[in-house]
């Protein structure tokens, strides 16, 4: 089985399990919404605040309880992060893992400022930060990430997809790791429609596929987590550009990098290059933050913003040299004591066990019983009411998924299930090449019933 899972005993049928980077036995929470700083409380079944959060408060919420309002996340911005966060180099180089750094600045509290031994991204007790709590400046706050109240008090993320991702994915955080937010709007007294109306009018909905195919709201994922979202290669690249084609401006627009990526689309083919390979990876890096600082700066990227209005930088990598500056920076190998960001991407992709290419996929709903004879079937945000059977040879690869029903999977040749909730019996014997219930890029899933793994890889 891929992964660290750890070998438990077998919990009754109605105790959910979190499959994350172990097997952990006791009931999964999904997040709340707490008090924090004098703000709101909320009511945790609902999401509902009593104190009626305005714009400008701070929330304490859990990440298993935030609706994205994108359906991509470029998924080897979020692999650097958690490349970074999984290695020892920044306390070889004598500091704090850059996980809680980035936590207290999301946070609204600047950098860490210590972390005794042991201490987790899910227990914020076991480290600090510089700003306490309360003494919140006009600066820290503006570096949070923000979410709009919807309707029956559902909570919409409209900045900070990657970072949260990030969070959610690290062995020790998790959908039930708090962070505050700083709300944008309260729109719970719209109905559905007015709502997702408002959203658009006030572009804090991104609603284009990994592909820049128009979606509806209807499809947009309804939890973080890189089983939820596409892959976005191109919001990938325009990421690793940052600071050396582009700076993002005070009051940066929503979805800056989305937009920037629109544009990209026409100037650099990615088919071309090998992403796997760090030095052909850098050189689409190259010819992108390039393109970026050669245009002038009254055209029109897109959504009828200028490349100066999107942070457009007049001199190429500051004007630095190639092996200077930040593209310098992005350069260095993972060998070296303080790598790339690029270097710690690929190489935390490298342990991401791959899913066999889908020969069917099926999506939205589906009742009743799913046989796969043959092929591999992939679940893409399917919510599925039924048995699923997967006969010997055939594959199964879940995704993001809500599965009410048994899933079985005798002598299968792949079984990958990851971000799914499962109320059901999980049983999985004797699959001939993987089976992948957690691990590296697999986000974590709630099992509710028996799990029986017998005789896998």
């Amino acid at each position: 089985m891929t992964g660290s899972a750890r070998t438990q005993s077998q919990p009754r049928a109605s105790r959910p399990r979190r499959l994350g980077a172990g097997i952990a036995a006791g009931a999964a929470v999904l997040g709340g919404l707490l008090a924090s700083g004098g703000t709101a409380t909320a009511d945790t079944a609902t999401g509902l605040t009593a104190g009626s959060p305005k714009a400008g408060d701070l929330l304490d919420v859990t990440l298993g309880r935030l609706h994205p309002t994108q359906p991509t996340v470029g998924f080897d911005q979020i692999y650097y992060k958690l490349g970074r966060y999984t290695a020892t180099k920044d306390e070889a180089n004598g500091d704090l893992n850059k996980r809680f750094d980035d936590w207290c600045e999301t946070n609204g509290q600047e950098k860490a400022a210590s972390a005794r031994p042991g201490a987790t991204l899910s227990d914020a007790s076991s480290f600090s930060c510089t700003v306490p709590l309360g003494e919140e400046t006009a600066a820290t706050r503006a570096a949070m990430k923000t979410v709009v109240v919807g309707p029956g008090g559902a909570l919409y993320l409209t900045d900070g997809h990657h970072s949260l991702t990030s969070f959610l994915e690290a062995p020790d955080g998790g959908p039930g790791t708090h962070i505050r937010l700083r709300v944008v709007d309260n729109l719970s007294g719209l109905s559905t429609a007015a709502f997702w109306k408002t959203m658009q009018e006030n572009k804090w909905v991104w609603l284009r596929d990994e592909n820049n195919r128009p979606i509806t709201t209807d499809q947009l994922p309804q939890h973080l987590g890189l089983a939820h979202f596409h892959d976005d290669r191109y919001r990938s690249l325009v990421y690793f550009t940052r600071d050396i084609g582009y700076q993002a401006p005070d009051g940066a627009a929503e979805f800056l990098e989305f937009q920037w990526g629109t544009w990209m689309r026409e100037r650099v083919d990615l088919g071309t290059y090998d992403l796997a390979a760090p030095a052909s990876y850098l050189s689409a890096i190259r010819a992108a933050s390039e393109a970026m600082s050669a245009t002038p700066g009254d055209t029109v990227v897109a959504d009828g913003r200028t490349a100066d209005e999107l942070g457009r930088m007049a001199e190429w990598n500051n004007g630095k040299k190639p092996t200077g500056g930040e593209f310098g920076k992005l350069s260095a190998p993972i060998s070296d004591a303080k790598p790339g960001k690029l270097a710690y991407a690929l190489d935390y992709r490298s342990r991401v066990a791959p899913a066999p290419a889908c020969t069917k996929t099926v999506t939205g709903k589906h009742t009743g019983p799913l046989v796969i004879s043959s092929g591999v079937t992939c679940l893409d945000g399917t919510k599925l009411t039924g048995p699923v059977v997967v006969a010997a040879g055939a594959s199964l690869v879940v995704r993001g998924a809500e599965i009410t029903g048994p899933v079985q999977a005798v002598g299968a040749r792949t079984v990958q299930i990851c971000g799914t909730s499962l109320t059901g019996p999980l049983s999985v014997v004797g699959t001939k090449e993987r089976l992948t219930l957690s691990g590296p890029g697999c986000t974590p899933n709630t099992l509710k019933g028996p799990v029986q793994l017998v005789g896998n890889p």
